[in-house]
């Protein structure tokens, strides 16, 4: 019986992590003339997001930070919320993070103080 209730629970878990909404292709709100496309996946027990292309003035560019993460390690915290952090390329600093998602929209935050002074974007679901 015990094993029963262990796989149950881990199916379950596993079913919930599936059907994140976190997960997927975005783009990033300008920073400083420039965007990225972010791929957000599972990495361990929370989710991160890499950046797999840039854009500069409309138009593609190879960037020294193609793959770098910059969200690590978003742990959900139910209702679409998810806290971990947040790398900055444009001045290379690492913040505490927060996200929310609800739809195609995800507001992505990183804090200093405790996270009384954070600084937001709003991120795009791409098909």
């Amino acid at each position: 019986m015990r094993h029963v209730i262990l796989a149950a629970g881990l199916l379950l878990s596993a079913g919930a992590a599936a059907a994140d909404p976190i997960e997927g292709l975005w783009q990033t709100q300008p920073d400083e003339g420039a965007f990225a496309h972010v791929t957000v996946a599972p990495c361990g027990g929370a989710f991160c997001g890499t950046i797999a292309r840039t854009f500069r003035d409309g138009a593609e560019y190879a960037s020294p930070n193609v793959g770098r993460q910059i969200v690590i390690d978003m742990a959900p915290q139910g209702s679409g919320d998810y806290t971990g952090r947040v790398w900055r390329p444009s001045n290379d600093k690492v913040y505490a993070g927060k996200a929310a998602v609800a739809g195609d929209r995800m507001s992505l935050s990183g804090c200093i103080a405790g996270g009384l002074l954070c600084s937001s974007q709003t991120w795009v679901r791409l098909p």
